[in-house]
């Protein structure tokens, strides 16, 4: 058996942080239709869904900045690159994300979840190309 070690842990927070965030709104962005005939159902799911989804993102956040420490410096400039613009689309999805939170209308609920959705995505596309 191979053995548990630290960055083992960091990693494992990262991955399920990840699956948490994105899994999470590709879940409830799937489910909303359906909910959306039971009077106030969508808000309360909504709701409930950030009580995880937030601290989630925060583990995601301190869990990528320990995995950038924990990079050496023999890391290529295409590493880094891919790095940044996972970063981009990290920040992107947590601004979406929260404008969902603020948003009014239903073209800014559609428009912001979308955003923050897409850009998850995007987010998990470049860390699996860094993995």
């Amino acid at each position: 058996m191979l053995s548990v070690s630290l960055d083992t842990i960091r990693v494992f927070l990262h991955v399920l942080a990840a699956t948490i965030w994105v899994g999470g709104q590709l879940t409830l962005g799937a489910l909303v239709p359906a909910l959306r005939g039971f009077e106030g159902v969508t808000k309360v799911a909504a709701r409930r869904f950030n009580m995880v989804a937030w601290p989630a993102f925060i583990v995601l956040f301190i869990t990528g900045i320990w995995n950038m420490a924990s990079l050496g410096d023999d890391v290529g400039d295409a590493y880094k690159m891919t790095l940044n613009v996972k970063m981009a689309f990290v920040l992107l999805s947590g601004l979406g994300a929260f404008m969902h939170l603020r948003a009014k209308s239903k073209a800014g609920l559609a428009v912001w979840g979308a955003v923050g959705t897409v850009t998850a995505l995007g987010a998990l596309f470049f860390g699996v190309q860094l993995g």
